[in-house]
């Protein structure tokens, strides 16, 4: 996998704090068009905060102080005149816990359209199908669309949530540790299913599976204690890692 490919997102000399407390160090990192990003390390070294930066969400949490500069195809995303709510319709996310609203099916994956003031119905079944068919769940709930969505498994709940994310049309999508409450059986559908879409999207996975990263990311970034110790092709750094840090935590000697 050559790294020539157009770079979607850029993270540059970004610092992080929430009240006085630093959470994030001078991260500096690309994020490649149609490629899937991983980002590993250990529990509490910034991964998921991180990508929250992607789409504001840290925004959220009042005491939440952002330095350095986020761009997408070049333009900040961080700028007082950028609207969060746009960036998060560009930018979207899947938890690492699936959450679907209580609601049926269908309204899951019609309900950010609707939030965004669409109001054409048949435009709206058509998106919710093809979402479903996007997320490689159409053909497990096409007779089911009016049923609960929480009558779902775990698996495909998590897809289901996947689907709803799509419905808005991101051009990035973010994941959460999307496996971690999964199943194996679960986990695979998934990981098929993120290869599957980055040729569509531009994909970033936080993930505490080694395996899993080496599995379905053409880079990954390797972050410890707020710092990005390595970041490169995915292939290299499980193979001939520059960092002895990013040696130990891959060989499993601490993390």
């Amino acid at each position: 996998m050559r790294m020539d490919k157009k770079i979607r997102m850029k993270a540059r000399k970004v610092e992080f704090f929430y009240g006085t407390t630093q959470i994030l160090h001078g991260i500096d990192l690309d994020i490649f068009e149609n490629n899937v990003t991983a980002i590993i390390g250990p529990s509490g070294c910034g991964k998921s905060t991180f990508i929250r930066l992607l789409n504001r969400m840290h925004e959220l949490v009042p005491s939440a102080r952002l330095k350095g500069e986020i761009t997408l195809d070049g333009k900040s995303i961080t700028s007082a005149d950028v609207d969060p709510v746009e960036i998060r319709r560009k930018v979207g996310m899947v938890f690492q816990k699936p959450n679907p609203f209580p609601k049926s099916i269908f309204e899951n994956v019609a309900y950010g359209l609707e939030v965004n003031g669409v109001k054409d119905r048949h435009f709206i079944e058509d998106r919710v199908v093809s979402s479903l068919k996007k997320a490689a769940l159409w053909q497990e709930v096409e007779k089911r669309l009016h049923d609960s969505a929480l009558s779902l498994s775990g698996g495909q709940q998590q897809r289901l949530c996947i689907a709803r994310c799509l419905a808005i049309e991101p051009e990035v999508i973010l994941f959460d540790e999307p496996c971690a409450s999964l199943d194996p059986i679960s986990t695979h559908k998934v990981e098929e299913l993120i290869l599957e879409l980055k040729k569509d999207y531009t994909i970033v996975i936080v993930t505490h599976n080694m395996q899993q990263a080496a599995r379905v990311s053409d880079h990954t970034g390797f972050f410890y204690m707020g710092k990005l110790v390595e970041f490169g092709r995915t292939e290299d750094m499980f193979t001939r890692p520059r960092e002895k840090r990013t040696e130990d935590y891959i060989t499993g000697r601490f993390g």
